[in-house]
């Protein structure tokens, strides 16, 4: 039976969160046909005997079931209940029966896991939400898991970071298969961005592993937060603090954090000015300063690649008074 490219299968699951198993549904399940979109056919589909009941106690009674996989040319499975346990096998088998036969699946969030099961992610780059992604690489190793991109798009198979990045995703499957007019319609009408980049940064914190207390580079890491406004601090300057040769240093350094000490200090002055832009009015220069940037102009190309965006979008969107205003 050939698919239908306005088919759209849902897959729900007992326990799974209420609003990504809802994200799919919510950008191809509404009649716009008004605002000239396509009529999607949306099929929510029970991957599992119901009456299913979401991780809030209220309870589904999806129509489908898995045969309905048959006809659909997308397939999403948009959340799962927990990285440690294996989805059920005719779910598996469906899965890889329906991308054989042409279908793109995608996995949003924890999806990601129910996809590598089945899989579909080995020897392929994914995403999904950064707080899973070291479980997902621990479990399936031969998936290139990459914890800080909205998603990924490998063609066939399309991957996710958790809640919002999740329509990012479906809305650049509208804007792939259907067009840039019609995704932004919806976004429109849902009141959403209409166009992340899936390389864009997950706005997420990188936390620093606590030496022990006896250890010299506890001084060192310690003095090192505090003084990241000094535009002098450097690797030679902690090393030193540290009373080791910078080759022992370095080599202790990535031991503990796992990168070298000036990609650790880059990224921590990065994290304060992330700070600063949240909590404060100072203005991009002297963010900079205070994060131990001679400027704006240095700050801004260091900011993009680590944060994903330019320092004022981030304002933009974190700033402690951001979101209260509505303009019309």
């Amino acid at each position: 039976m050939p698919r239908d490219r306005l088919t759209v299968a849902v897959l729900m699951f007992d326990r799974a969160p209420m609003f990504e198993t809802s994200v799919p549904i919510s950008v191809f399940g509404a009649d716009r046909s008004d605002m000239d979109v396509p009529r999607f056919d949306v099929r929510a589909i029970a991957a599992e005997p119901g009456p299913l009941t979401t991780s809030a106690g209220i309870q589904l009674l999806p129509p489908y079931g898995l045969d309905a996989l048959r006809t659909a040319a997308t397939v999403i499975v948009p959340s799962w209940r927990t990285p440690t346990e294996r989805p059920p096998e005719p779910v598996l088998a469906a899965l890889r029966a329906a991308h054989a036969d042409g279908a793109t699946v995608v996995g949003l969030c924890l999806g990601a896991f129910v996809l590598a099961a089945a899989g579909l992610l080995d020897g392929r780059r994914a995403a999904t939400h950064w707080m899973f992604a070291p479980a997902l690489a621990t479990a399936y190793p031969d998936v290139c898991v990459d914890a800080s991109v909205l998603f990924v798009d490998e063609g066939d198979i399309v991957t996710s970071a958790g809640t919002a990045a999740g329509i990012d995703a479906c809305l650049y499957l509208v804007r792939r298969e259907f067009g840039a007019q019609i995704a932004n319609t919806i976004a429109r009408r849902m009141v959403v961005p209409p166009q992340r980049s899936g390389g864009q940064a997950q706005y997420i914190e990188r936390p620093l592993p606590a030496p022990e207390a006896d250890d010299p580079m506890s001084d060192v890491l310690s003095y090192a937060i505090r003084h990241l406004d000094d535009p002098g601090l450097g690797v030679d300057a902690l090393a030193g603090r540290a009373l080791m040769s910078r080759r022992s240093f370095d080599r202790r350094f990535r031991d503990l954090t796992g990168s070298s000490p000036l990609q650790w200090l880059l990224t921590q002055r990065i994290m304060h000015a992330q700070r600063l832009l949240e909590t404060t009015d100072l203005n991009i220069d002297a963010v900079a300063r205070q994060a131990g940037f001679t400027g704006g102009v240095a700050l801004r190309p260091h900011f993009r690649r680590v944060v994903g965006v330019a320092p004022q979008t981030y304002r933009d969107t974190f700033h402690a008074r951001a979101g209260y205003a509505v303009r019309s």
